[in-house]
């Protein structure tokens, strides 16, 4: 009588491995997107807040003895927001995909196939997210998950490690 031989059990890594989800797997929903993309609008809020001070800290040092805070009127606060803000996403999304927000809710976003967006689509979603920002909402009707700016550059908001 021969003895079949015992199965070899399967290595922890070769298990763990089979069953990880990869970052283009799931795509992320409208409450990690949302939290992450008021972490952003803090951040942003305080580069402008940043550069005012630092305005006015430059107006001190230059007219001492008539110095006066900035006037800031909407145009000049509108202005500084939109370009700060896509400059801020735009960059953020082009080197890595991940803005501290995503970093914090653990997200990035991809192009269709998974990999890196490139800088132009970057800069074309900063622009559509800042501009067009209850696009965002979008991602509660659509059965995948995309908003607006998603849906027209091809990009993905996913999950990431």
């Amino acid at each position: 009588m021969t003895a079949e031989p015992k199965p070899r059990p399967a290595e922890p890594h070769a298990v763990h491995r089979a069953h990880a989800v990869q970052d283009r797997d799931k795509t992320a929903g409208i409450v990690s997107r949302g939290i992450a993309a008021f972490l952003d609008l803090l951040i942003v809020w305080m580069i402008l807040g940043a550069c005012y001070a630092g305005l006015s800290l430059l107006k001190f040092a230059l007219t001492v003895s008539e110095f006066h805070f900035l006037h800031v009127d909407i145009l000049f606060t509108t202005t500084g927001f939109v370009v700060t803000s896509v400059l801020y996403l735009a960059a953020c999304w082009g080197v890595s995909g991940r803005t501290p927000g995503s970093v914090v809710m653990g997200l990035r976003v991809v192009d269709s196939t998974g990999g890196r967006v490139r800088p132009l689509v970057a800069v074309l979603r900063a622009v559509l997210c800042t501009v067009f920002a209850i696009g965002l909402v979008w991602v509660v009707v659509d059965r995948r998950r995309r908003s607006v700016a998603d849906i027209l550059l091809r990009t993905r908001v996913v999950y990431s490690r």
